[in-house]
Protein backbone atom coordinates (compact mmCIF):
# COMPACT_ATOMS: atom_id res chain seq x y z
CA UNK A 1 0.00 0.00 0.00
CA UNK A 2 1.50 3.55 -0.74
CA UNK A 3 0.72 6.07 1.07
CA UNK A 4 -0.65 9.62 -0.42
CA UNK A 5 -1.79 13.15 0.49
CA UNK A 6 -5.45 13.83 -0.62
CA UNK A 7 -3.93 16.81 -3.38
CA UNK A 8 -1.76 13.68 -4.90
CA UNK A 9 -4.57 11.42 -5.13
CA UNK A 10 -6.41 14.02 -6.87
CA UNK A 11 -3.73 14.71 -9.39
CA UNK A 12 -3.37 11.12 -9.98
CA UNK A 13 -7.42 11.07 -10.49
CA UNK A 14 -7.31 14.06 -12.75
CA UNK A 15 -4.23 12.39 -14.79
CA UNK A 16 -5.97 9.37 -15.25
CA UNK A 17 -9.61 11.08 -16.49
CA UNK A 18 -7.52 13.24 -18.97
CA UNK A 19 -6.02 10.16 -20.35
CA UNK A 20 -9.07 7.93 -20.89
CA UNK A 21 -10.43 11.04 -22.56
CA UNK A 22 -7.86 11.04 -24.95
CA UNK A 23 -8.59 7.55 -26.00
CA UNK A 24 -11.12 8.97 -28.46
CA UNK A 25 -8.90 11.40 -30.07
CA UNK A 26 -6.04 8.91 -30.38
CA UNK A 27 -8.35 5.96 -32.11
CA UNK A 28 -9.23 8.80 -34.56
CA UNK A 29 -6.05 9.51 -35.34
CA UNK A 30 -5.12 5.59 -36.00
CA UNK A 31 -8.27 5.44 -38.02
CA UNK A 32 -7.42 8.71 -40.23
CA UNK A 33 -3.94 7.45 -40.51
CA UNK A 34 -4.63 3.90 -42.11
CA UNK A 35 -6.76 5.76 -44.30
CA UNK A 36 -4.08 6.96 -46.12
CA UNK A 37 -3.13 3.72 -46.91
CA UNK A 38 0.47 1.66 -47.20
CA UNK A 39 0.74 1.38 -43.46
CA UNK A 40 4.38 -0.08 -43.63
CA UNK A 41 5.81 3.67 -44.40
CA UNK A 42 2.63 5.38 -42.75
CA UNK A 43 4.61 7.15 -40.32
CA UNK A 44 1.44 9.11 -38.73
CA UNK A 45 -0.34 5.67 -38.22
CA UNK A 46 2.84 3.97 -35.82
CA UNK A 47 3.23 7.84 -34.31
CA UNK A 48 -0.62 7.12 -33.38
CA UNK A 49 -0.02 3.74 -32.32
CA UNK A 50 3.08 4.05 -30.33
CA UNK A 51 1.23 6.91 -28.45
CA UNK A 52 -2.08 4.66 -28.20
CA UNK A 53 0.56 2.38 -26.75
CA UNK A 54 1.96 4.61 -24.30
CA UNK A 55 -1.05 5.79 -22.84
CA UNK A 56 -2.96 2.50 -22.17
CA UNK A 57 0.16 1.62 -20.28
CA UNK A 58 -0.13 4.44 -18.41
CA UNK A 59 -4.00 4.24 -17.83
CA UNK A 60 -3.06 0.55 -16.79
CA UNK A 61 -0.23 1.89 -14.41
CA UNK A 62 -2.65 4.53 -12.73
CA UNK A 63 -5.65 2.56 -12.42
CA UNK A 64 -3.43 -0.10 -10.41
CA UNK A 65 -1.81 2.72 -8.32
CA UNK A 66 -4.84 4.35 -7.01
CA UNK A 67 -6.15 0.70 -6.37
CA UNK A 68 -3.44 0.27 -4.36
CA UNK A 69 -3.35 4.09 -2.22
CA UNK A 70 -4.30 4.86 0.74
CA UNK A 71 -4.86 8.74 1.74
CA UNK A 72 -3.76 9.63 4.94
CA UNK A 73 -4.85 11.29 7.58
CA UNK A 74 -3.63 15.02 7.37
CA UNK A 75 -4.98 15.84 11.25
CA UNK A 76 -1.68 14.32 12.40
CA UNK A 77 -0.27 17.85 12.45
CA UNK A 78 -1.75 18.29 16.11
CA UNK A 79 0.41 15.17 17.17
CA UNK A 80 3.65 17.29 16.39
CA UNK A 81 5.24 14.28 14.38
CA UNK A 82 6.74 14.24 11.03
CA UNK A 83 4.31 12.49 8.73
CA UNK A 84 3.39 12.52 4.97
CA UNK A 85 2.35 15.49 3.76
CA UNK A 86 3.60 17.58 6.90
CA UNK A 87 6.32 20.65 5.77
CA UNK A 88 9.12 20.88 7.87
CA UNK A 89 11.93 23.36 8.99
CA UNK A 90 15.62 22.01 9.53
CA UNK A 91 18.25 23.42 10.58
CA UNK A 92 21.54 21.66 10.11
CA UNK A 93 24.13 21.28 12.63
CA UNK A 94 26.56 24.10 12.82
CA UNK A 95 23.98 26.22 10.52
CA UNK A 96 22.10 29.55 11.43
CA UNK A 97 19.73 28.78 8.44
CA UNK A 98 16.77 26.90 8.41
CA UNK A 99 15.68 24.43 5.37
CA UNK A 100 12.03 23.54 4.50
CA UNK A 101 11.19 20.23 3.49
CA UNK A 102 8.06 18.80 2.18
CA UNK A 103 7.28 15.26 3.25
CA UNK A 104 5.00 14.00 0.16
CA UNK A 105 4.20 10.13 -1.40
CA UNK A 106 5.60 11.35 -5.25
CA UNK A 107 7.51 14.46 -6.50
CA UNK A 108 5.04 17.19 -8.04
CA UNK A 109 7.58 18.44 -10.20
CA UNK A 110 6.64 22.14 -9.46
CA UNK A 111 10.22 23.33 -8.22
CA UNK A 112 9.02 26.50 -5.92
CA UNK A 113 12.88 26.63 -4.82
CA UNK A 114 11.50 27.62 -1.32
CA UNK A 115 10.00 23.91 -0.26
CA UNK A 116 12.25 20.66 -0.92
CA UNK A 117 10.13 17.66 -2.03
CA UNK A 118 11.57 14.82 -0.36
CA UNK A 119 9.72 11.00 -0.11
CA UNK A 120 9.44 8.29 2.75
CA UNK A 121 11.41 6.32 0.61
CA UNK A 122 14.20 9.06 0.44
CA UNK A 123 17.30 9.58 2.88
CA UNK A 124 16.06 12.57 4.27
CA UNK A 125 12.41 10.99 4.17
CA UNK A 126 13.27 8.21 6.27
CA UNK A 127 15.31 10.31 8.95
CA UNK A 128 12.66 12.80 9.43
CA UNK A 129 9.39 10.29 9.47
CA UNK A 130 7.40 10.56 12.83
CA UNK A 131 10.24 12.86 14.26
CA UNK A 132 9.43 15.58 16.82
CA UNK A 133 9.92 19.24 17.18
CA UNK A 134 13.47 19.38 18.83
CA UNK A 135 15.13 15.98 18.09
CA UNK A 136 17.90 16.05 15.87
CA UNK A 137 18.06 13.71 12.98
CA UNK A 138 21.00 12.00 11.00
CA UNK A 139 20.89 11.53 6.97
CA UNK A 140 23.08 9.71 4.82
CA UNK A 141 24.15 11.78 2.03
CA UNK A 142 27.16 10.99 -0.38
CA UNK A 143 29.51 13.17 1.32
CA UNK A 144 28.59 11.79 5.08
CA UNK A 145 26.31 11.96 7.34
CA UNK A 146 24.17 15.45 7.89
CA UNK A 147 22.52 16.20 11.38
CA UNK A 148 19.72 18.46 11.35
CA UNK A 149 17.13 19.81 14.53
CA UNK A 150 13.72 19.54 13.65
CA UNK A 151 12.61 23.31 14.52
CA UNK A 152 8.98 23.16 13.61
CA UNK A 153 6.64 21.24 11.89
CA UNK A 154 3.99 23.23 9.73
Amino acid sequence: MELVTKQEKEALEARLKALLSNRQAVAQRIAEARELGDLKENGDYHAAREQQGMEEAEIRRLTERLAAVSVVDENRKSAGVVFLGATVKLREDGSEDLEVFKMVGEFSGQDTGDVVEVTPTSPMGEALMKARVGEVVAVRTPRGVKRFEIVEIL
